[in-house]
Parts: structure tokens; sequence; C-alpha cells
């Protein structure tokens, strides 16, 4: 039988500030520029579309980490894709973003976040830029996509009673604020999609986000089976306040439906 190695108090400070420091190095200078795809398919029937979402870029000059993200969106070769909201946290930064996702190879289409009106970015210049990819920056109204195949609602999460699905059509609804679903019900949609929370950043083990934003609930990260459908709440591109994740990678999320 071997020995158990006993480590002395010293070795074990040792070994545990080398750690900590693993950590912190990762969360600082990995895990927010590491972006991951994600695979989603909706439904057990055949598919007929793939589309793309991405949210909260919170862009601030990043502009390799929004390119990298914009070559892995191409890659796909989406249908169309989606963004959910806080595109900027100053106005300035607004005519770079629109330069690189301008680069998008699919139609284009988004809604606003919180930051975006904080910021009071110029939502004229933006749908000229999501429209210059075919798409639009949605406003509380709906885009009938091939053909009526696909009825794309964007919300902006202030009137509930514009968010209608359309008989016959695939209904994807695109919202900032996750917590917006509570005010669907009664309504079936085949899809939702919201960002805001940025999956906390912080995501600990066996517990979760350790803080996250109002307009969240429940609904901090991932896939949720609600009375209106499906909801996704994407983790996010960027990161809010500080450039810091820990198990919480920015994300690029594929969907099949």
């Amino acid at each position: 039988m071997k020995t158990p190695v006993k480590l002395t108090r010293r070795q074990f400070l040792g070994l545990s500030a080398g750690a900590a420091t693993l950590l912190v190095g990762d969360s600082v200078l990995i895990e927010p520029s590491s972006i991951k795809t994600r695979y989603v398919k909706l439904g057990q029937g055949e598919t007929t579309h793939r589309l793309v979402q991405f949210s909260d870029v919170h862009h601030k000059g990043d502009r390799a980490h929004l390119e990298d993200a914009v070559k892995q969106i191409n890659a796909l070769s989406p249908d169309f894709v989606c963004f959910t909201g806080d595109l900027v946290e100053q106005a300035e930064h607004v005519d770079e973003a629109l330069t690189v996702l301008k680069g998008i190879k699919s139609p284009l289409y988004g809604v606003p976040g919180n930051h975006d009106y904080i910021s009071k970015a110029d939502f004229k210049i933006i749908n000229e830029a999501f429209a210059a990819t075919g798409g639009r920056w949605l406003l509380n109204e709906n885009m009938a996509l091939d053909h009526g195949q696909i009825n794309l609602i964007g919300a902006v999460c202030d009137q509930e009673q514009i968010v209608q699905p359309v008989p016959g059509a695939k209904n994807i609804v695109l919202m900032h604020y996750p917590v917006f679903v509570s005010h669907l019900e009664g309504r079936t949609f085949d899809l939702m999609l919201a960002g805001h929370s940025h999956g906390g950043q912080v995501r600990l083990p066996f517990y979760g986000a350790i803080v996250l934003p109002a307009g969240v609930g429940q609904y901090e990260l991932g896939l949720y089976e609600t009375a209106s459908g499906p909801l996704y709440v994407n983790p996010g591109l960027g990161c809010l306040y500080f450039d810091i994740r820990f198990n919480c990678r920015p994300e690029i999320t594929v969907f099949e439906v």
C-alpha cells in the first residue's frame, strides 16, 4: 500500500495560490475572447431553416473579437442571423461595430437592448447597416421571410400586444429581456430568443450565476421550455462593466428549425 502524500502548509498554500492564478488568468485572458458555437435542434421533424443568434456585443473597440465572431457566423452559412440587443455601451463605438457587422453574408435582423437606448445610439444608422446585409433593425414589428414560411417578430419589450404568431408559419421572436416571455402567455411560438443576462459572466459549478441583472427572472442561460414555447437565452459575445468570464464563454448559437 502506498503511503499517502501529505502536503505541508506552505506547499498547500503554494498550490492554492497557483490554482487561483490559473483561474484568474482563464477568466481574464482566455474565456472573454474564446467564442464557442452551440448547436440546438428544435422539434422532432425535418428542419427547413438554419439561423444563428448572437447577443450583447457591448462593443468597446475590441474589433478583432467582433471580426472573429463574424468570421465564425459566415462559416456556418445560416439562412439569416438574429441579434438580440446591446450593440454598444457608448455611441462612439457604433460606427466601428456596424462596419464589422456589415461583413455578415446573411440577412441580419436585430432588436435593441437597454444599453442601445442608454447610449443614445442612432437607430437609423443601425437599420441602414442591417439593411445592407438584406436584414432589418426591428422595432415592434415583424417580417415575413422565405415567402411567409418564417414570421420573424422583433419585440422591444414595451408592447406585448405586437407579438402575435401567424398561423401556418414558423414564428420566431427576438427580444432582449428573457423575463418578457411571462407577458406572452396564451400565445405559442416556435422559438423565442433573448440575451441581456450574459449568463452572469461568472458561473460557479453546481450553483450558476453569482450576479444577474434585472429583467432575467429564472431564465439566466440556455434553453427553457415555457408556456409560450422554447426560449433560448444567449450569454452574449461581450462583457458588461468588467472583461471577465468564468465558466461562461461568449457564444454563437446555431438553431435548426
